[in-house]
């Protein structure tokens, strides 16, 4: 038998399913409105490109698996705290973004190339108004974490992170002091015809302490570090280069090309690469606790500049300042018509240059 409902019996179903089934989309739409405004975690892989650097410009070639950083400083083009904050940052997302890898998955960064922005200068060393600032001041535990800073930079340049990464130093200017100290702890340097690269920190009676000692006497020998670090002297990077310090000399304006050369050539043999760079590590026995102990000699030796010492390191600063033309330096003379001493002259003369 078949049974038919009336209208008045069918209806209020359909009434009711229709009322249930607009709650609920309207309670989806609600929690996906809800995901929508609230901010989700971007992946790691693009994590480390959208962070906001200050200090650095930062760029990721997927086909060449390969990381361009230049940093473009607010400030002196020297490794101030923000440079270093940022150069750490980036660091420890690369070592993030590898650590979260599936077993058997590819590499994501096979190269990472560190540069800089500004035209003539790569980077002129530590930070001497605030070298200045805290040895005035006593303040050791300020120099201390910067100095730490420093040397975790240098180790992750030296040991790629310690991830599958081989690093490329571009040099297109000067690199003095802690600019060269950074240029050297790179797997592969290269620098352009007539840069200048010397440490000037024996003008005030210091000594580069965030790794110069530690990669120039493992890729020459102690005796010819401790000359080049002693002398003060200013070289090019054609004597460096015949000294075996810089892996590839380019024509000026061509270092990023020679860069991208050198990982077009080399893109097949990363692994290789990579293999070489551990094993030099392994037998060169460089450490962290080394780099630490050493910046940390630096720092006690720093704190015990005299106030003449102290006048010279206030002149490289304002020769600096010059150079970029930040700002009009008036010299500091009681007396117009007094003359510079002739450390002073010579100090001037070889970083203002």
């Amino acid at each position: 038998m078949r049974v038919f409902a009336n209208k008045s019996d069918v209806r209020p179903d359909l009434h009711q399913s229709r009322e249930s089934s607009l709650l609920e989309r309207a309670q989806q739409a609600t929690e996906v409105l809800k995901q929508l405004n609230t901010p989700q975690p971007l992946p790691l892989n693009l994590r480390f490109l959208s962070r906001p650097y200050s200090e650095l410009e930062v760029t990721l070639d997927p086909n060449e698996k390969t990381l361009w950083g230049f940093w473009k400083p607010s400030g002196p083009p020297s490794f101030t705290l923000p440079l270093l904050n940022d150069l750490n940052d980036l660091h420890r997302d690369v070592h993030k973004l590898f650590a979260q890898q599936d077993n058997g998955e590819p590499d994501p960064i096979h190269f990472y190339v560190l540069g800089s922005n500004l035209p003539g200068i790569f980077n002129l060393g530590g930070d001497l108004k605030f070298f200045l600032e805290k040895i005035r001041t006593q303040d050791r535990k300020a120099l201390l974490v910067y100095a730490y800073a420093c040397v975790e930079a240098m180790y992750n340049h030296a040991y790629g992170f310690d991830v599958p990464v081989v690093s490329i130093g571009v040099v297109e200017g000067d690199a003095l002091g802690g600019g060269l100290e950074c240029a050297l702890c790179f797997n592969v340097l290269i620098a352009e015809r007539g840069v200048k690269m010397g440490f000037p920190e024996a003008v005030f009676n210091s000594f580069p302490g965030m790794g110069a000692f530690s990669f120039l006497s493992r890729k020459l020998d102690p005796v010819r570090a401790q000359k080049i670090i002693m002398s003060g002297r200013i070289y090019t990077a054609e004597e460096f280069y015949d000294m075996g310090l810089i892996d590839v000399l380019a024509n000026k304006g061509e270092a990023r090309a020679a860069a991208q050369k050198y990982i077009f050539e080399n893109r097949r043999r990363h692994s290789l690469l990579y293999a070489m760079n551990k094993v030099k590590n392994k037998v060169n026995g460089l450490t962290r606790e080394e780099l630490r102990e050493v910046t940390e000699i630096w720092v006690d030796t720093a704190l015990k500049i005299d106030p003449q010492d102290l006048r010279r390191m206030e002149l490289l600063m304002l020769a600096q300042q010059r150079r970029l033309g930040h700002t009009h330096t008036p010299h500091m003379r009681r007396k117009t018509n007094q003359q510079p001493a002739k450390e002073e002259l010579c100090a001037e003369i070889q970083f203002s240059s």
